[in-house]
């Protein structure tokens, strides 16, 4: 990994003297699902980190978010097994073959964990004497200071930076500044493990792309996608889209109705259909799967053709890209004709419509000399589902990156750089130097 392309204001974790050191780890492992991993990927992908720290002769103790446990709106917390760290613990202790300590805390009604308690100094002794291999800390959503602001928040902080020497950042894909990823390096010296350098590293090729630069997205929701849209517009040679986003600019360009596209999203989309009339970088896909219902029955789903579209006319829901979008030659044309491919997308109603996205990934495979770089849990889980084979296949090949974190590469796309996400800003201003 060349680092010298990082920002030399970013502190690395390799420069960091570990030895003898507590070291507090965030790591973004959330892939808990009611109780269960969905897909290690985010775990296997942070080993180097943690083996490293404790190479050099570190004592890692690791934290990560599960879920979304708090509820914003009610102001409570909801501390369950379902969004336990127990199944990220277990499986490690079964790949590393040695034993992580996870602590309790008393539990208040409605507020979760109210602080980390003096108990927490037994398992840090045995983390300096090695009885353990490491301690990994309950879900950070389950602390009350994780996510509120003000005093609670701050002592939250205070409380983290006291287990440990040094604060290492390596969950690029947890961008909000919560007090584990953003707060607590105002106390410590804090460094980026090798993912998140990783992650920064690949976003540069995003941000700053060998041309042709052809970005696929997709997503369920229009409104969400704005910001990011109309930026990797103003970046892109061509652009394709899927799902709910592509129906919207049907929508909006031809004058039909699609099911269960809300019209404020249709006129939110007439911008990106102004700015392309212009420019032409969309390329649209010619063969859409209509269905009458949300969901695949035989004899209710049908293929219409783009071109056969007609101001006033009202379709069913369309639910997938016909795969024979992709034998276009248009369509061939963009995918194979790239330098670099952006993917954040899944083009069909999951997990009745799977064949759009499969022939997607698998043109884009036929393309040898781009750099594919792939955005988002749900874009990465499909193509692992699909295609298994090509999957393994790819994981090392240079040609191939997937990104851990899909909504902070959307994020840091809009914002046009990584360095202004809130924990790498952090890191960068407060990192790599004794507390203040």
């Amino acid at each position: 990994m060349d680092v010298s392309a990082l920002d030399p204001r970013l502190p690395l974790l390799q420069n960091a003297d570990l030895r003898d050191k507590v070291v507090l780890v965030r790591f973004d492992h959330n892939v808990v699902k009611k109780g269960q991993i969905r897909d290690p990927y985010r775990i296997d992908r942070t080993i180097g980190t943690l083996f490293y720290i404790v190479a050099q002769g570190g004592k890692p103790i690791l934290m990560t978010h599960v879920g979304r446990p708090f509820d914003k709106k009610a102001q409570s917390i909801s501390v369950s097994a379902d969004s336990s760290v127990d199944p990220i613990v277990a499986y490690l202790e079964s790949k590393l073959h040695c034993k992580f300590l996870v602590p309790s805390f008393p539990v208040s009604e409605g507020k979760g964990i109210p602080a980390i308690d003096t108990s927490i100094n037994l398992a840090i002794r045995q983390l300096r004497s090695r009885e353990v291999a490491g301690i990994y800390l309950p879900n950070t959503r389950w602390f009350w200071g994780e996510e509120v602001k003000g005093e609670a928040r701050e002592a939250f902080a205070l409380q983290l930076a006291g287990l440990a020497d040094i604060y290492v950042n390596d969950a690029f894909g947890s961008w909000q500044p919560h007090a584990s990823t953003f707060d607590v390096t105002k106390h410590l010296p804090s460094y980026a493990g090798f993912l998140m350098q990783a992650e920064i590293l690949n976003l540069n090729q995003v941000l700053n792309p060998e041309r042709p630069f052809v970005a696929v997205v997709a997503g369920s929701k229009y409104d969400t996608k704005i910001g990011p849209l109309n930026a990797i517009y103003e970046q892109v040679d061509r652009l394709v889209l899927g799902g709910v986003i592509y129906n919207t600019f049907l929508c909006a360009k031809y004058g039909v109705r699609i099911a269960g596209v809300a019209e404020e999203d249709i006129a939110a989309a007439k911008k990106l259909v102004e700015m392309d009339a212009g420019q032409g970088k969309v390329v649209e896909l010619p063969f859409l799967v209509e269905s009458e219902v949300l969901g695949r029955q035989e004899g209710k789903y049908r293929t219409v053709a783009v071109a056969d579209l007609k101001p006033g006319q009202e379709l069913g829901y369309v639910l997938d890209i016909d795969p024979k979008s992709f034998e276009a030659e248009e369509i061939k044309q963009a995918l194979g004709g790239a330098k670099t491919i952006f993917v954040n997308a899944v083009m069909g109603f999951t997990p009745h419509f799977t064949d759009g996205s499969k022939a997607l990934d698998t043109t884009i495979d036929l393309n040898r000399q781009a750099v594919k770089l792939y955005g988002g849990g749900d874009t990465l889980q499909e193509f692992k589902d699909l295609l298994p084979g090509l999957y393994l296949s790819v994981l090392d090949d240079a040609d191939y990156y997937f990104f851990t974190g899909g909504g902070t590469v959307l994020t840091a796309i809009e914002q046009r750089s990584p360095y202004g996400l809130p924990p790498v800003k952090a890191l960068m201003d407060n990192g790599g130097r004794a507390p203040r």
